[in-house]
Formats: structure tokens, C-alpha cells, sequence
């Protein structure tokens, strides 16, 4: 009874935890704002215990890791007034930015604490800044101003960028949801940008997949026969040099700790066997296509694939490779071209097939739960993500624990790939 109320506590405390990227005008990841959220149960302490809720945002960072959740990039946290004064900040690396929430006073205490912030090495963003802002008296500590494109005019987010962006203080426009939001925050002046507008392609001109990218389409096709042609799948690897090489060092790489070195493509993919050469070339030619592009699109792609196939076995009547359609989520945002267009050369099933024509659109099919799961999950609407949960009797212990290990192993993964960079 003792070890069912401990497995029962230790659920509740764990702290749920999603990301939303930040990046640079040319839509390379700076950072992740992280976002925490307790379990339905957990709502009132995670609103008031402030001691509670920095306790349980350190410990989130430390069992799931700081490198794993910001795939090395700057972590933005938010914090409160009473996180502020009690100087919490002092228990999380310097690589975390601090975020001054629109409600925090610009006294002297506060002003103070920012010194001390700036002092050990750490960043401040002042999040969601409107003009007369209260926090004038902070804007001098400030590495980051946020502003919410959708709460504050163009033009005032115009005059805010020309009065404060400066190369010590980068304007970051926050709720960038399209392409055409983010076209207008650049054209305000905006340097930073937080939101998922590049999961998103917008008036596609190119109609077909380039002839480099349908090489990576036939492995994926190659791979999804039910007779798996290691000749077939040994020719085409040939004709890509960056995967010969890319192959050659994830097989002699720390992580498969092979007893002999591996020379060859072919004994390379004797050694892998069916079900891994199937995991690593889905996961590999993700990576190739998608070096032109910004690292969280590919990283994202992993997560979503290796999250959907964590929860899977819990699913019932779900006959679907939903891996690959995880994988294949992101595919037209990484191709800049229609999933129409992308799918044309893959045999998929007809309920992934389905949805994956249908995931931008709203439309419904068998898959879609799981799919809006996935979005969700990434997103951090734990509303949908609570609601979706009890739809597929799937607990947010388990979803958690699943998102959680397809971080780590998608940042693992990916890490393996980058140093196999030629």
C-alpha cells in the first residue's frame, strides 16, 4: 500500500513541461521559453505556492536536463515577483533567461535583484512590454523586450522598436502564429521571434520535390516495403555522399558501441539489421532534408515521431505507423512543398494518408485524436491535452513520462547525426 501511495505521489509531483522556440530573423533557434504546468489536481499550490512551483521547475530541469529541453540553446523561464525577491534564480545555470512578468513592480527591491541577476552572469527578458510600460526603470537590464504582436498595434510596435532595440537589448515579438505575422514583425523591426509561423508554408511556388530531396523520398519508400531490399536500399544511400559519410559515423559512433569497426555501407547495414536501418535512414534523411531549415523543425518532427510511437501500444484499434506519421507531420514546412505533392511518393496507409492531407485543415479521420494530441502536446495546451488524454485513456503521468523520453532521445539522436556532419 506504502509503494502505491509513493508511485501515486511522486505522479503528482512531477511537473509537466513544453517549449516554444525563439528565433533569429533568418529562423535559426536561439531558445525556448518553457512552459510548466502541474496536473489538474496540482493547480491551486502551482498557483500560490511560489516556493512549490520554482521546486518543481528546478527539479524538471534537472532530471530531464537543461541540454535535452533547449537542445542547447537559452532557456526563458518566467518569473514572478516572489520568485524575483526570493532570488530563486540563484539555484538555475546562467545559460536560463529570467523572465520579469508585465506585473512585477519596477522598484527598488526589484531593480536591485536585477543588478545582482546581470552580476551572475544571467540574461532578462521584461515579457509582454506594452508602450508607457510600468517597467521603464528595468529597460537599462534588459537583454530582451518582449512585445505580443497581437495585443500592441503595428505601429506601436514600430515606435517600441526604434525607441528601445538596441545591440544590447533585441525586441522579440511574441505570438508570431503566420507567415504574414512574421512578416510584418521583421518589417516593424523585430530581430527575435517566438512561435511556431515555421511549422507553416505559404504561397508554395515549386511543385515538385527537387531531385535531391526524391532521393530521400524513394529510401523512405524503399524502407516501407514489406520485403525490406538491402541492395536497393545500399544503391541509393550510394548515391547521396553526405549519407554514405553520415552512416559511416553513426555505425562506429560511442552510442552503438560496436566491438569492430564498420568500413562499408553494406556490412554497415548487415549490422543495423531490418528494424534499426528502418529507424535510423527515417531519422537520418529527416536530418538531410532538413539542414537548410531551422533546427527545431527536424527536432520537432523527432519528438512528434518518437512520441506517437511511446504511446501507441496503449492505443486501442490503432493499426497505423504512427511514427511515420509523426515524422512525416512537419515534412511540407521542411520541403517547402504540399504534402499532396510529398505523399504522391510514399505507400501509406489510408487512415495516415488521411490525416496527414488533412492536419492543416481541421478535417477529421481515425487518426486525428492522436494527431491533435501530438500538436497539442508540443504546443502545451493542456486543456486539449487533458481532454484528449481521457478521449484515448492515456494518463498526463504517461503522456509526460512519453513527451519527455522522446526529448531526450530526439536531442540524442540528433546530437549523434550533427557530429556525423561531414
Amino acid at each position: 500500500m506504502g509503494t502505491h501511495a509513493q508511485a501515486a505521489s511522486s505522479q503528482k509531483s512531477i511537473p509537466y513541461v513544453a517549449r516554444q522556440p525563439i528565433l533569429a530573423s533568418d529562423e535559426k533557434v536561439l531558445g525556448y521559453e518553457l512552459l510548466f504546468h502541474q496536473g489538474p489536481e496540482d493547480e491551486t499550490r502551482l498557483g500560490s505556492d511560489v516556493e512549490g512551483v520554482t521546486s518543481a521547475i528546478i527539479d524538471t530541469l534537472n532530471v530531464i536536463g537543461l541540454g535535452v529541453l533547449c537542445d542547447g540553446h537559452r532557456a526563458f523561464i518566467d518569473c514572478s515577483h516572489q520568485m524575483l525577491l526570493m532570488e530563486y534564480f540563484s539555484l538555475l545555470p546562467p545559460e536560463v533567461v529570467v523572465e520579469i512578468q508585465e506585473s512585477v513592480p519596477a522598484d527598488e527591491a526589484v531593480i536591485a535583484v536585477c543588478r545582482r541577476l546581470k552580476d551572475g552572469g544571467y540574461q532578462i527578458a521584461l515579457d509582454d512590454f506594452v508602450p508607457s510600460d510600468a517597467r521603464q526603470a528595468l529597460v537599462p537590464y534588459a537583454d530582451f523586450i518582449k512585445v505580443d504582436i497581437k495585443k500592441v498595434s503595428t505601429a506601436d510596435s514600430t515606435a517600441m522598436v526604434a525607441r528601445y532595440a538596441s545591440r544590447q537589448c533585441r525586441m522579440l515579438a511574441q505570438r508570431v502564429e503566420s507567415r504574414q505575422d512574421f512578416a510584418t514583425a521583421k518589417k516593424s523591426g523585430f530581430t527575435e521571434f517566438q512561435g511556431y509561423f515555421f511549422h507553416q508554408v505559404e504561397h508554395l511556388r515549386v511543385r515538385q520535390i527537387p531531385a535531391s530531396q526524391a532521393t530521400y523520398l524513394r529510401l523512405l519508400r524503399a524502407i516501407a516495403k514489406s520485403d525490406v531490399n538491402f541492395s536497393e536500399i545500399e544503391d541509393l544511400i550510394k548515391l547521396e555522399p553526405s549519407l554514405c559519410y553520415r552512416l559511416l559515423r553513426y555505425m562506429n559512433s560511442p552510442l552503438l558501441g560496436l566491438s569492430t569497426p564498420v568500413l562499408s555501407i553494406r556490412h554497415g547495414l548487415n549490422l543495423l539489421g531490418e528494424r534499426e536501418l528502418v529507424r535510423w535512414i527515417r531519422m537520418a534523411t529527416a536530418m538531410v532534408m532538413g539542414q537548410d531549415k531551422s533546427s527545431d523543425l527536424v527536432l520537432s518532427s523527432l519528438v512528434r515521431a518518437r512520441f506517437c510511437e511511446l504511446i501507441a501500444p496503449k492505443l486501442r484499434n490503432v493499426k497505423s505507423d504512427l511514427y511515420l506519421m509523426g515524422l512525416l507531420s512537419l515534412m511540407g514546412a521542411i520541403l517547402e512543398a504540399p504534402m499532396g505533392v510529398i505523399l504522391e511518393q510514399l505507400p501509406l496507409d489510408p487512415d495516415t494518408r488521411a490525416q496527414l492531407l488533412t492536419g492543416k485543415t481541421g478535417g477529421k479521420t481515425p487518426l486525428s485524436p492522436v494527431y491533435d494530441l501530438m500538436v497539442a502536446r508540443e504546443a502545451g495546451n493542456w486543456e486539449l491535452v487533458t481532454k484528449l488524454g481521457k478521449e484515448l485513456d492515456l494518463s498526463l503521468y504517461f503522456m509526460s513520462e512519453s513527451y519527455n523520453e522522446a526529448m531526450r532521445w530526439a536531442h540524442q539522436a540528433t546530437s549523434v547525426v550533427r557530429r556525423a556532419q561531414p
